[in-house]
Formats: C-alpha cells, structure tokens, sequence
C-alpha cells in the first residue's frame, strides 16, 4: 500500500501554508500526484433585498469568490509546483465539505487545516469533522503550527473499536517510514491488566509482519482526561504525529461533549491522521 494521490484541501479565510508544505512532502516522499481542491459559496446577507439589486449583489460576490479560488490554485501550483511531477486543480462555487467530499474518490489520502472554534464558515472551508466522517479516505490535519510531516516518532492512539484499526491500516505507508512507532492504550480505571496489554501486542505483533517495529504502552486514565493523558504520553515519546480512530462514540455526544477527536482536531502541536 502507498499514496499514489495526495489531495490537498484549501480555505479561503485560513492559512493554507502549512498544509501545502506537508502536503508536498508526502507527495515527495511517495512520488504521488498532487490534488489542490477548494470551494467557497456565496454567503446571503443578513439584510433582505430584492430584484435587481439582489441580483447584482449576487454577481459580484460571485465573481469575488471566482478570483480568489483562482488565486488559491496559483498558491497552489507555485508552493508544489517541485514537489509532485503530477499537479491538478479542483475548484468550484459550491459548498466546501460537499464539493471535497465529492471529489475523495480520486484520492488516497486527504490533507487539510486542523480548525480553531474560531473558524466555523460552512460557507468558506470544508469542516475537517465532516471530512473524516464521510469522505472514506484517511484525512491528515495538520496544525498551522506545523510545516514539517516529522516521522521519527508516530504514536498510534490504539482503542479496539473499527475506526481505530482502519486508522492503523491507512496510515501504513507513514507508519514504514517512521523511526519508532508506540501503540498506546489508555484503559478506563479499573480496566488495566491482561485483556488491555492483549489488545495492545496484537496490535504490535501485526504491525511487525508488515515489517513495523512497534513498542507498546498502557496507561490508565478515565473518561474526563483522555484527551489530556494523550497529549501527555505524545510528548513523552516525542511524536508529532499521532494516528487515531475517529468518533468512538456517536456523532452526536462528539458534538455536545467535545471529545478526543474534536481535541485531536483543535490541537495545535502536532499532525493527526484520522480515519473512520
């Protein structure tokens, strides 16, 4: 398994330096094509209008929006114009998340912007929660702290539900480049013992047939510091990248609690592979 195409998603109100630089990187490290995509829709004014002038307000954001997509793909083409042999542009004036998600299909692997609260524009930029929950493609978000897809060591935030072990299987061709790989598992009190360390060295033993070599760990921890307790254990292996599951629980409970996924996408410190 390699990333043949790496897609790379573009905002118009966010800096996109850094996840052009990544996204190059991978594509220089996998000799793969490179996908820009971005989309933004006009947003209607809060204020009523009507007729002609409402239709002129239209065409002129309309025709804003068209120069400032053309202005991201030249962004685009000049920032990874030495890292791919292979360069395509998307772009359209549509809804973001619906235009990339849309697009995934022609993709290995999605790279976008991890999001500040602050920033919550359906109108401007493709939610990366959304993005992960529906694009069937892993999605790599990355902070706009970080301009560098460091490898030496990767830390593989292990719990045994689905999305983790898809996590684990997409991210892959990362995980081979990586000099050390930690599987971690942060068991619930009272939880600790053989059924944990269990889970955690087939996770190892199946890592190294692929050629992996992977050391384990298990913390303990309960359900209001796993987030904090994840941070904790990254930084205690020197990771910066992290490679997770994402949504263990229901959709809804991620967006009214928060959550591991929604910290892992708000985080500012370190890329994060995600897959669901």
């Amino acid at each position: 398994m390699t990333f043949a195409t790496v897609m790379v998603s573009l905002a118009l109100n966010q800096p996109n330096e850094t996840r052009l630089e990544v996204a190059g990187q991978l594509a220089e490290q996998f000799g793969a094509t490179m996908i820009g995509i971005a989309a933004a829709q006009f947003a209607p004014p809060v204020y009523f209008t009507t007729g002609e002038q409402a239709q002129l307000l239209i065409d002129e954001e309309t025709s804003a929006l068209a120069e400032r997509l053309d202005e991201l793909e030249t962004q685009f083409r000049e920032a990874c114009k030495h890292r791919s042999k292979s360069l395509e542009w998307r772009s359209a004036v549509d809804f973001p998340t619906r235009f990339v998600l849309q697009a995934a299909r022609a993709a290995d692997i999605i790279v976008d912007g991890g999001r500040s609260p602050a920033f919550s524009d359906a109108f401007a930029l493709a939610s990366p929660k959304d993005l992960v929950m529906q694009t069937g493609r892993p999605l790599l978000v990355v902070p706009d702290r970080v301009d560098w897809l460091d490898l030496r060591s990767v830390l593989v935030a292990w719990k045994d539900t689905p999305e983790a072990r898809r996590a684990v299987a997409d991210a892959l061709p990362l995980l081979r480049k990586a000099r050390q790989v930690t599987v971690a598992e942060i068991a619930e009190a009272g939880k600790l013992g053989a059924a944990a360390t269990s889970s955690v060295q087939d996770v190892v033993a199946w890592l190294s047939r692929h050629g992996i070599s992977a050391h384990e760990r298990v913390s303990a921890g309960d359900s209001g510091d796993v987030a904090a307790r994840l941070d904790d254990i990254a930084g205690e292996a020197g990771a910066s990248l992290i490679v997770a599951g994402a949504y263990g629980h229901s959709r809804f409970r991620e967006l009214i609690l928060g959550g591991v996924t929604q910290h892992l996408i708000n985080q500012s410190a370190r890329c994060v592979l995600l897959s669901h």
